[in-house]
Parts: C-alpha cells; structure tokens; sequence
C-alpha cells in the first residue's frame, strides 16, 4: 500500500494529457530579469490579442518554448481571442513571444495536427472552423474546459463518460486479467487512505488511474482509445457533474462495488454500479436529460 501510495503521490500526469498540476491553473509566464527577478511580459497595445498570454503556460515550463507556446497559441484560439479574421504570422508570432522561428513553426505544426489552423500557400496560416478541430484531443479538451466554452465542454464530456464506462464496466467483467482487477482494487485502496487524510490530490489521480485501468480492461482497442479523454474529463469537469467530481464516501462505495463486480465476473452488476457512480447529485440538473415528450 505504501509503495503505491507514494507512486501516486509523486507521478506526473500522463504526458499525453498535459493537464495542470495543483495551483498551475492561475499562473501566469515571467520572463526573467538579469537580476532574477520575474517580470511580467509587456505586448504592444495594437496586438493585444496576440499578446494575451494563456493561463496555464507557468506550468508547463518542463515542456520547453514548444510546449508553452503551443499552450498559449491554443488557448488563445480556443478562447476566440485569436480568429480567422486574421493570419499567424510566423515572424510576428516569434517577435511577440520571444522564440525562434523554429519553435514557432514546431508550435504551428502541432497545431495544424490538432485541427485549429491549416497553412495554404498564398493564404498563409490560418485559424480552422470548430467543426475542423480535435475535440476530442486531451489538450483542446482542456483549453475548452477554461475557457469561454466551458459548460459546454463540462456537459460534452459527461454525456461522453455515460456512453463509454458503463459499457467498459460490462465488458471488463468478461476478462479475468487478475493483474490489473488487483491494481483497480489498490486505486481504490488508495483513494480510501487519501479519503481519510483529506488528500484530494491523490484521491484524484487515484480516481483518473482507476477509470483508465477499467477501459483498458474492456478489452475493446477503440475503447481503449478513449482512455486519455476520460482522464481528461476527471481533471476538468469544474464541478459536480459526477461522482467522481469530489472525493465522497459515496463515490468510494461505488468504486469498491465496481471492483467486487469485476472479480465475480458480473457484468450487469459491474455496468449498474458505474451507472450509480456516474449518477449527478442531487443539487445539479441530470447530464443526460430524460427523453422530451413529443
């Protein structure tokens, strides 16, 4: 218990979801002075836009220039506050934040993977339409989640997770890999400690572990796919949608059920016990609304 603890306690979040650590998500970039001290950077009022600088680009300072970058530039489209009323002009862009042209076009590049802009000869590059972009790619995810978009985004991803873990849940009771059964029953183990201590910290990352593990346990490739957006929607849902959203007794109960399903190979039971955990509470309106009535 101890060693697991401590591994979840000290493990960085998973790399392809770039999600902030604690405190991350109200920081801002500094750039240093020769005396060390940290100065807050200063645009050019006619490019105000382009000058915002993205909340969360501090905490992604183990990335490098790219990572930061691309953090901003992001967040800065997901937001709205850069548009295709506009081109990205690479030159301008390395003025602005200071970086060479090689990370501004890596940054653009990523970008260009994820949807949010596209480079033609003769038009430059350019912003995309929303209905071009990855919505479903972890970091858009979360630029959505703090931004403008955010109870959108909040409410997408939940009526994401009913569609997927119930089914999960019934599909990882067909796969007897005892393995990973016992490492779903040690996260849980965990978020109980965590529970006790008032970590909540781990207690989440315990939360995102435990989710992941069981989709992979499915035994379904595409399923399985969509682990990353799931431990997504735990980091940013912003508020109690499910019940994963806060540690609770009640959420530690339905996880325990879930495990003790599994290990009977119990399906339906595994299935009705994600159902109840994924239930909204009670002071919030339901993520999947009942059928209208015509």
């Amino acid at each position: 218990m101890s060693t697991l603890a401590h591994t979840m306690m000290t493990t960085a979040r998973s790399a392809d979801s770039g999600l902030a650590g604690p405190g991350d998500l109200d920081r801002y970039p500094y750039t240093e002075s020769p005396a060390g001290e940290r100065v807050a950077p200063v645009w050019d009022s006619a490019d105000q836009d382009l000058g915002r600088v993205g909340r969360r680009a501090a905490g992604n300072r183990g990335r490098g220039l790219h990572g930061q970058l691309v953090q901003q530039l992001g967040q800065m489209i997901v937001s709205g506050d850069l548009g295709a009323d506009r081109p990205l002009v690479p030159e301008e862009i390395g003025q602005r934040f200071e970086v060479s042209r090689t990370v501004v076009r890596e940054s653009l590049r990523v970008l260009e993977a994820k949807g949010l802009v596209s480079a033609r000869p003769n038009v430059g590059t350019r912003v995309r339409p929303v209905s071009d972009w990855n919505l479903l790619d972890p970091d858009i995810i979360e630029w959505r989640a703090f931004g403008p978009q955010r109870d959108d985004q909040r409410r997408e991803l939940g009526e994401l997770r009913w569609m997927i873990e119930p089914l999960a849940a019934r599909l990882a009771a067909g796969h007897g890999r005892e393995e990973v059964q016992q490492r779903l029953a040690d996260m849980v183990e965990i978020m109980g400690h965590a529970l006790g201590q008032g970590d909540g910290i781990t207690f989440s990352r315990a939360d995102s572990e435990f989710h992941s593990l069981l989709i992979q346990l499915a035994g379904n490739r595409m399923l399985e796919h969509l682990s990353g957006i799931v431990s997504a929607a735990l980091q940013v849902s912003g508020g109690p949608v499910t019940g994963c959203d806060r540690p609770t007794e009640a959420s530690l109960v339905h996880h325990s059920r879930i495990v003790d399903a599994l290990a009977a190979g119990d399906g339906s039971g595994a299935e009705s016990a994600m159902r109840q955990l994924l239930t909204v509470h009670p002071e919030v309106e339901r993520v999947v609304p009942a059928p209208r009535e015509h």
